[in-house]
């Protein structure tokens, strides 16, 4: 193909090339011709967090591992610093450039503040609004160049914390990228720092002033204020220097220069009386200025063209003044020159108006004239910025610009907020839809953070007009590019709008979205009190919804802040997270009441107690009710009231024992002499009340242990499952009775030397032995207390590695005492009886 004769192949007119895709309609969507974008994250260390920022179901934070941690930040150059404060100043409005106004009437003042800040003093510029405040930091901030290693450093101070100036400060020195500091390294960086910082439109004072001057020692600061703000301390060394305004020759020159030409002496007289009534403020000579630059206008007949030479349409009521009537244009009265806002408005082009009614709906923050396009609809409605730039109806607050010192009330008087609702609405739809674009980066957001702010606050308290509400939408949106762009004040700020807002919209979800990044918010700004309580209202408005990836991203949180705090997690279970409930098991209450723990009783040393029984032939199956008492052996130990029942009715048991050996059938087994209830019998060696420990191969009365041929079909000597327990050649008992078994009234022995005593204060069974005291344990086994009412004072322990004392019980509930055996030896001492 020849290269410089194009064939139609090239113009897809012949050959093969595929022929052009035909117009689609008009109102056909064509969203799935394109990829779906991906929700920006941004991950981001915040001390020692590394938070990663997820718009969708909220943000994770987890401990920042070692290989993320930043290291130390450096600092920035000096050609690195200057493209930050460019990037910082606010923008040059669009249009013809005019000259800038001189700054009159203040060397006096320029120079005492240079050699204040040259010496490290801090001062406070004080000074009303439209005194020329910032005018004089622009020229004082070039002077002060060269005084600091760090150079000069501006910043803003409207609607800034002490906290946020000093990360302000922070990331305005050093190159920190994606990097919060905790407050101890902050303090740490800062402290290091050692620059001229120029402060303009500062809004705090008092303790929160001297935190920001003491974390700074290295710095020489230049604070600008209104008289309303409050004083540093008596201690700060913060000297104030009062900014007043022109004197009247000052005045008159500055008019001169903002009209351009030299004045008349009617407008010298009336630039007189303007001076009189506006105090000499430099504010009021500008917009003065552009009156009389609007009357130059006027009285050439070319009141349709603007400033700027552009064509522009006029107002029906605001015809332009026609100079073949042969009257002059008159100048304005000095009501119109004392509030010249209305005048200076209704001479402005039409976007140039619409700009003025969307900044007094936002609460004086101008939109970036990037978005006055969208917002006015017209393409050209950028160079609104620059009219009202020229007229003094605006002022630059750092990288913006807000409505000056007081023109939003002259214009609210003039009915510019008669359509704020429309307006408001109009803005947070735009944006809603720019703070979400993936092509706006978080940097772009933060620095037009007031007018988003300013829309999303006026617009929440009026309520969702439609499905869903907007101040959700746009909340949703700006938080996440605020987090990301560490500009955390306005993060919490418009997550608290977005979460009132859910709220009116009775959103769930949302609500539930803005809680947890409350949380995070809270986590990461140490305090944890308020974390935790924002985090569990997450949980538990997504546990509603069965919301499981956002309730694992809040318990996630929450562990961190359990562990930080120390305070153990307490959480309910959510619908999301089927846990079973706990199933706990409590003894049932005795009928007199719980008795009190006693000291442990320790069996005499003088007795030797031990049980034998021949082993039988066949194990025989153990009758129910003492597998019901072998279940109950654990209980018995563990609860209280079991033990001391059972201490409390040894002397029954003894009673009906001994009755029943002394019957006279050598048949008869102690089993059989037992009523309904299980018996229980004690090993050798239990630790309990009628068991002495073995100590060798022999106790004190010279007899042998057990012998394995003497242990039941469980191991143990004695036990209570040994269904036919024999005698071992103990001595007969020397007297007979009989016994009761009735439960509620234990029978006493015929023998009262041979018994245990019934008596409430039982004395001891040998007479040489001494009374045993009311506050220590009874020393004979065989001599429990035998009162109901009266509690018992120890419970049986049981030696470890020895077998235990088995009590058997038909039901803790019961009022019936449970009946135990007992064995003992004929050999010890007292009259205890032998077991048979």
């Amino acid at each position: 193909m020849d290269p410089n004769h194009t064939g139609p192949e090239e113009y897809g007119h012949g050959g093969d090339a595929p022929r052009p895709r035909p117009p689609r309609e008009s109102l056909t969507s064509d969203f799935g011709q394109h990829t779906p974008v991906p929700a920006r994250t941004v991950r981001l260390v915040s001390g020692d967090f590394l938070l990663t920022v997820n718009p969708v179901d909220g943000s994770e934070i987890e401990p920042c591992p070692p290989a993320e941690r930043p290291g130390r930040p450096a600092k920035l150059t000096e050609a690195e610093r200057a493209e930050v404060e460019r990037a910082a100043a606010p923008p040059v409005p669009p249009g013809p450039e005019r000259p800038a106004l001189p700054l009159l009437a203040r060397q006096n003042e320029r120079e005492h503040l240079v050699r204040l800040l040259a010496r490290g003093r801090s001062v406070r510029l004080v000074g009303p609004g439209g005194s020329g405040r910032t005018r004089l930091l622009d020229v004082v901030a070039e002077d002060c160049a060269d005084l600091a290693p760090d150079g000069v450093v501006r910043l803003t101070g409207h609607r800034r914390s002490a906290d946020d100036l000093l990360h302000d400060l922070f990331h305005a020195v050093h190159d920190a990228p994606l990097h919060r500091p905790d407050r101890d390294e902050l303090l740490d960086r800062v402290r290091e720092i050692g620059a001229v910082v120029v402060l303009d439109d500062l809004e705090f004072g008092g303790a929160a002033l001297d935190e920001l001057l003491d974390a700074t020692p290295e710095c020489a600061f230049l604070f600008a204020v209104t008289p309303d703000v409050a004083a540093p301390s008596a201690d700060a060394g913060v000297e104030d220097v009062e900014l007043s305004g022109l004197d009247r020759a000052a005045g008159l020159d500055l008019l001169g220069h903002a009209v351009g030409r030299s004045l008349t002496d009617e407008e010298a007289t009336w630039a007189g009386d303007l001076w009189f009534e506006s105090e000499g403020l430099p504010l009021r000579f500008v917009q003065a200025g552009a009156l009389l630059r609007q009357r130059d206008r006027l009285r050439a007949g070319t009141g349709a063209v603007d400033e700027f030479g552009v064509f522009e349409e006029v107002r029906p009521d605001e015809a332009p003044y026609d100079p073949a009537d042969g009257d002059e244009v008159p100048l304005p009265s000095l009501g119109e020159a004392a509030a010249p806002a209305p005048l200076l408005a209704s001479r402005l082009s039409a976007s140039a108006r619409a700009t003025l009614e969307f900044a007094v709906a936002l609460g004086g923050e101008v939109p970036h004239q990037a978005h006055l396009p969208a917002l006015v609809g017209d393409t050209h409605a950028d160079a609104a910025l620059g009219e009202l730039v020229a007229c003094g109806l605006v002022s630059p607050v750092g990288a913006r610009y807000r409505l000056a010192a007081g023109v939003p009330a002259q214009l609210e008087a003039a009915g510019y907020a008669d359509d704020a609702g429309t307006r408001i609405r109009e803005a947070a739809q735009h944006y809603a839809w720019w703070t979400g674009h993936p092509s706006v980066t978080p940097e772009r957001v933060c620095a037009e953070s007031d007018a988003v702010l300013a829309a999303l606050t006026a617009l929440t308290p009026l309520g969702p007009a439609d499905e869903p509400s907007t101040a959700v939408q746009l909340a949703r949106t700006a938080a996440p590019a605020f987090a990301s762009g560490l500009h955390w004040s306005a993060w919490e700020r418009a997550l608290r709008a977005g979460a009132e807002a859910a709220r009116i919209a009775g959103d769930v979800g949302e609500q539930a979205y803005f809680h947890h990044e409350l949380g995070i918010h809270a986590l990461c700004a140490g305090q944890l009190d308020r974390a935790r309580a924002e985090l569990e209202a997450s949980i538990g408005l997504r546990g509603v919804l069965a919301d499981k990836r956002g309730t694992v991203a809040g318990r996630r949180a929450l562990a961190l802040v359990a562990d930080r705090s120390g305070v153990p997690l307490a959480l309910a279970p959510t619908v999301a997270e089927e846990v079973p409930a706990a199933h706990v098991e409590e003894p049932a209450s005795p009928p007199r009441g719980a008795p009190m723990a006693f000291p442990d009783l320790q069996p005499p040393a003088d007795t030797g107690l031990f049980v034998s029984h021949a082993v039988p032939a066949a194990a025989a199956p153990r009758p129910a009710e003492e597998r019901v008492a072998g279940g109950l052996k654990g209980l018995a130990r563990r609860n209280l009231v079991a033990a001391g029942a059972g201490a409390l009715l040894v002397a029954v048991l003894g009673t009906v024992v001994t009755l029943g050996a002394t019957s006279g059938s050598e048949a008869e087994t102690p089993s059989e002499n037992i009523g309904v209830n299980p018996s229980a019998s004690q090993g050798v060696d239990d630790g309990s009340l009628d068991a002495d420990p073995a100590s060798g191969d022999q106790d004190d009365t010279g007899k042998a242990p057990a012998r394995p041929s003497d242990l039941g079909p469980d191991g143990t000597p004695g036990t209570a499952d040994d269904p036919t327990p024999t005698a071992t050649g103990f001595d007969e008992p020397s007297d007979e009775g009989t016994g009761s078994t009735e439960p509620d009234e234990p029978t006493k022995s015929a023998s009262p030397s041979t018994e245990p005593s019934t008596s409430p204060d039982p004395g001891p069974s040998d007479p040489e032995e001494p009374p045993t005291d009311p506050e220590e344990p009874p020393t004979d086994p065989e001599e429990p207390p035998t009162d109901p009412e009266e509690p018992p004072t120890d419970t049986p322990t049981t030696t470890p590695g020895e077998p235990s004392t088995s009590v058997s019980a038909s039901d803790t509930a019961s009022s019936a005492p449970v009946e135990a055996s007992t064995s003992t030896d004929p050999g010890a001492p007292g009259d205890a009886e032998p077991l048979i």
